[in-house]
């Protein structure tokens, strides 16, 4: 059978999709490839959210289809969110492009895989509400942690993103779906859950049961073998007071949250089409802590977006400042078409918004490189995600770190630690954002 190899490039809802294709792929006895140039066909999973994003899957195209031109594969698969958004412009200026599929035509991987190894040509754009939500997948995370995807599609329509325009609303999967995947997951060896969607807060609200995140949240922890389960993309407005306490008190929930919260000017936010006020996120990140003391709060923000003032700006810094986050991103504003900022007055120059962005990260390297220092003396309780025979110490993350985003623990220890395993460990010392500590 042939060989298919797949990039897929993007968030971690991308890579999902790009599991159960794979999973597809399997089914149907086509054989798996890491390797490019060990391939007969590649599947590029796009990425088209901002800029940046679709250079880099440009890029990625671009490559495989030179492999193909020296013959080295037979044919290039395009899938994803570019392929979905920029369907005209993909087929107009790469034509060594085989296949383009939409979002809704994930589920005909198979058919359109081996339309490409017969030198056909094909495109199919159903509905992206006709993309699966649930299916089979070949985990592309190490063994021991997966990502479960709560919903599709977004509702907020913040002005600057083009999501809802891309992956369509919201919907929430059925929680008897999520929970059976959940323990399948668990039964393959995964010990962190790392739940996400769009938007996980407002996961439910579509459903006629009773069914919210607080309460997906406590049916998940009852899973047996699963030890750390991780909430990402929490929006601020809809952070419940359930929410908080489950968190608090079910004890298989990290105290660890990401929200995404843009900024804080209440000027830009209401332009961003933000629901929340720098008051009333102040007042979130204090009862947060209030609730859990050692609860990591990882936000991102967005520096540069239009009519941005210099005294917004700087309001922006003071806040990072005052609330201290544990962990945090910045981007620069990306003007995207089909959004309502893309018109928007007071377009700000690139090199204006690159410099507040890096003006943000040392705000918070600061903070990050004294928390990191504050750790030092302390005990930790780690899970191992593998050994750096370069440095000689394994790798592993506290409950303080998402795996690919957050900071390291770089341990010793005497005795074997297996991948996946959780030991505890004192820090020894810091150096920036990563720790290092021994196995006690």
């Amino acid at each position: 059978m042939a060989k298919v190899g797949m990039i897929s490039l993007g968030c971690n809802k991308n890579q999902i999709d790009a599991e159960i294709m794979l999973s597809l792929l399997c089914e149907e006895g086509f054989e798996l490839s890491a390797d490019a140039n060990n391939c007969d066909v590649v599947i590029v999973n796009t990425c088209g959210f901002i800029e940046a994003a679709r250079v880099e899957s440009i890029e990625n195209i671009l490559e495989i289809c030179r492999l193909k031109d020296e013959g080295v594969i037979k044919a290039v698969v395009v899938t994803g969110c570019m392929a979905q958004r920029y369907r005209e412009q993909i087929a107009q200026s790469m034509p060594e492009v085989d296949v383009i599929l939409g979002l809704g035509a994930n589920k005909d991987i198979v058919g359109a895989v081996k339309q490409a190894l017969l030198g056909k040509h094909m495109e199919s754009y159903p509905s992206e509400y006709s993309l699966p939500l649930n299916g089979e997948r070949i985990l592309t995370t190490p063994p021991h942690y997966a990502y479960i995807k709560i919903a599709e599609g977004c509702n907020n329509f913040c002005s600057y993103c083009a999501i809802p325009y891309i992956r369509g609303r919201y919907r929430s999967r059925e929680e008897a779906d999520i929970l059976k995947e959940a323990e399948e997951l668990a039964q393959r060896g995964v010990k962190e859950l790392i739940v996400i969607a769009q938007d996980t807060t407002r996961y439910g609200d579509d459903l006629k049961n009773g069914e919210n995140l607080a309460r997906l949240l406590r049916k998940l922890a009852q899973i047996e073998k699963l030890r750390w389960i991780r909430v990402l993309y929490c929006y601020p407005e809809r952070i419940s007071d359930e929410l908080i306490e489950t968190m608090a008190t079910t004890p298989k929930l990290t105290h660890y949250m990401d929200i995404p919260i843009q900024h804080c000017a209440d000027p830009v936010l209401k332009r961003m089409n933000r629901q929340s006020s720098e008051q009333e996120l102040r007042a979130l990140m204090q009862k947060l802590r209030a609730a859990m003391p050692d609860m990591a709060i990882r936000t991102t923000l967005m520096v540069g977006f239009p009519g941005e003032t210099q005294e917004d700006f700087e309001r922006l810094c003071r806040f990072v400042e005052d609330m201290r986050f544990d962990r945090l991103g910045v981007f620069a504003y990306s003007r995207e078409e089909d959004t309502r900022a893309y018109d928007m007055p007071g377009q700000i120059d690139e090199d204006v918004k690159n410099e507040r962005a890096k003006i943000i990260m040392d705000i918070q390297a600061q903070v990050a490189f004294q928390k990191s220092e504050e750790l030092v003396g302390k005990t930790l309780s780690v899970m191992a995600d593998g050994y750096d025979a370069e440095q000689g110490l394994y790798i592993g993350r506290s409950y303080m770190d998402c795996p690919d985003i957050d900071t390291l623990v770089y341990f010793e220890s005497e005795e074997p630690v297996l991948t996946g395993g959780m030991v505890n460990v004192q820090v020894t010392s810091a150096d920036g954002y990563d720790v290092f500590a021994k196995r006690i």
